[in-house]
């Protein structure tokens, strides 16, 4: 199975403070140490940088991201996140830009997301959108 993970799980994983026994954390580590496929893009690297602090834990960041595929998202990608955006409004599912982007590139590339954010949870119920 091909994952991208969003940011959620991630925060949680990285964080070498507060152990977790997060079931998702769990599944992200088995995913890894199995060489099952791991995705990530700019935007979920960009707000993890941006939530760490210090050069260590950036360095670590860097380090886990560079072995990882990244998705590059295409112009098309934009437009029909905004198309689904605008799509869960009209049923009542409220969904930021990033979220609607990053639902958008699972739903292109045959993703599973795995997340931590009940938002996506309401977009897979209105969408394709595969969650773990």
């Amino acid at each position: 199975m091909n994952i991208l993970v969003d940011t959620s799980v991630w925060s949680h994983a990285l964080r070498r403070d507060t152990p977790t026994g997060l079931p998702e954390v769990h599944r992200l580590r088995q995913a890894l140490e199995s060489g099952e496929p791991v995705f990530s893009t700019g935007l979920i690297l960009q707000e993890l940088l941006q939530g760490f602090e210090g050069a260590k834990a950036r360095h670590r960041i860097i380090l886990t991201f560079s072995a990882l595929p990244f998705i590059i998202p295409e112009t098309r990608d934009h437009i029909d996140a905004a198309e689904l955006k605008t799509r869960l409004k009209q049923k009542g599912v409220q969904a930021g830009t990033i979220d609607a982007l990053l639902a958008q590139l699972c739903l292109r590339h045959g993703l599973s997301m795995l997340t931590l954010d009940s938002d996506f949870k309401h977009m897979a119920r209105h969408t394709a959108l595969s969650l773990l």
